[in-house]
């Protein structure tokens, strides 16, 4: 790469994003060019053209997605970077078809975008995939947390490819919605999507399930009968809980995924297929691997490319469109007007952990449709089990009674002032949860305090927790 400076043209139509990213470029030593409009773009494309575009996707007039198919027949090696305040996966996974370089959420860091514009030139735009329209069809994914956006990443990246992916999580998380969402996006999205939770069948019951049997294979089996595999074709088999599968299975897993071929129960015959595996767990399998409870080359074939689904509780931002949407869908099955929720009954649903993750959201709102009396949902009729107004009420009574009897044992000792000693050991404590509760994502952390990234760093730093 020449030692000239970087090029960096900017279009948003929102003035403050404009200054932010040309003032933090301009101080990365990089020179940039700014505009309003995608069309004031387009019509200055050939005087000079840039190195890297970072363009917003909602603009009046021409929108950045529109750009991106216009300026992929112009301009194919030009690396572009997709921002926007509405972040969700059908814009992850449109910019990616698009052929953008990457998708930053708004509101984005700006170190972590400076960093973007640098990686977008080195590799300068190549590993396009072809432009293929996204179905109309779109998993009901919700999300704008930090971890849930990487998910819809993830997807994006893999739309056009027919990789194995292995999804990772906790029960409850969406993983069938994620495996769901890599098929719609996929070449194979017209081909059957077939999923299996392994986990549900009787294991002298999987073999035949998966890979069918033959007239007279075993007592009871009277005819002839098609396996899960046969079933995907072409299209995607989903295998949930996989790690329960046996060691025998696993075998032959393992068999297919290598030969593209398997043998009914009982029968002479291979079948060719050509079927694309998603995995799924809950559980750790390169542990179960140590402990030899999974097989190594099963794993490896499986973990090609891993998606996790992160817990309700590292995003709590999304509690209330998650509250929103679900409550909306009981009030349709249900045949009535769909609830709300005041602020109270938010705050409160938001605290609570959700152990059983999203399902345990959507049943709650099931819940709360049914046995609310009023239009409007209030703390005093979510349930002590999900952090109702009496847990909450009694939990907060609970560490100011302890914080009280700190305060007059100090002044007993005559200990003062109270808040110097207090306040440090606060922020401290708080700190140290959200950044565990982040898994030590300082951005997430400082929105889940009410600070900003810079506050928490100096924070930190004050208390040696750097």
């Amino acid at each position: 790469m020449s030692s000239r400076p970087l090029n960096v043209w900017i279009v948003d139509d929102d003035q403050s994003v404009r200054w932010v990213l040309e003032r933090a470029l301009k101080q990365a030593d990089m020179e940039t060019r700014s505009f309003e409009r995608a069309e004031h773009l387009l019509d200055a494309i050939g005087e000079g053209d840039p190195d890297v575009l970072i363009t917003d996707v909602r603009m009046p007039g021409m929108s950045g997605l529109v750009l991106l198919e216009r300026l992929r027949s112009t301009c194919p090696d030009l690396p572009i970077i997709v921002i926007t305040a509405h972040s969700d996966l059908e814009n992850a996974v449109a910019a990616y078809k698009g052929g953008a370089f990457e998708y930053l959420p708004k509101p984005f860091d700006i170190d972590e975008a400076v960093d973007l514009v640098r990686k977008a030139a080195r590799q300068n735009g190549t590993g396009e995939a072809e432009v293929k329209q996204p179905p109309d069809a779109m998993a009901s994914m919700i999300g704008q947390a930090p971890a849930m956006q990487e998910v819809f990443r993830s997807i994006g990246r893999l739309a056009g490819s027919s990789m194995t992916v292995l999804i990772t999580g906790e029960s409850g998380t969406g993983k069938e919605l994620v495996a769901s969402a890599l098929h719609e996006h996929s070449p194979r999205a017209n081909k059957p999507f077939v999923a299996l939770n392994t986990s549900a069948i009787a294991a002298e019951l999987l073999e035949s399930e998966l890979f069918g049997h033959e007239k007279g294979a075993f007592t009871g089996a009277d005819s002839r009968r098609i396996g899960r595999f046969e079933q995907a074709n072409g299209g995607t088999l989903f295998l949930d809980e996989i790690g329960d599968m046996s060691p025998a299975l696993q075998t032959r897993l393992l068999r297919v995924l290598a030969e593209s071929e398997f043998y009914r129960v009982g029968g002479q015959t291979a079948i060719k297929v050509d079927v694309r595996v998603i995995a799924a767990t809950n559980q750790d399998l390169a542990r179960a691997v140590k402990e030899s409870r999974f097989r190594e080359d099963l794993y490896h074939r499986l973990n090609v490319i891993r998606i996790n689904t992160p817990p309700l509780r590292q995003r709590p931002e999304d509690i209330p469109l998650l509250l929103q949407h679900y409550l909306a869908e009981a009030a349709e099955e249900l045949g009535s007007p769909p609830k709300s929720l005041d602020a109270d009954a938010v705050e409160a649903l938001q605290a609570f952990s959700w152990p059983g993750n999203v399902r345990q959201l959507v049943n709650a709102t099931r819940r709360l449709t049914v046995t609310a009396p009023g239009a409007v949902i209030t703390a005093e009729d979510i349930p002590g089990e999900l952090g109702g107004a009496e847990t909450a009420d009694h939990a907060a009574k609970e560490w100011t009674r302890v914080l009280a009897a700190w305060a007059e044992r100090q002044l007993h000792r005559g200990e003062q002032p109270l808040l110097d000693k207090a306040l440090p050991e606060f922020e401290k404590t708080l700190i140290e949860l959200t950044l565990a509760r982040t898994n030590g994502h300082r951005q997430e952390a400082a929105k889940l305090l009410g600070w900003g990234r810079n506050t928490l760093t100096r924070k930190m730093k004050a208390l040696h927790l750097d």
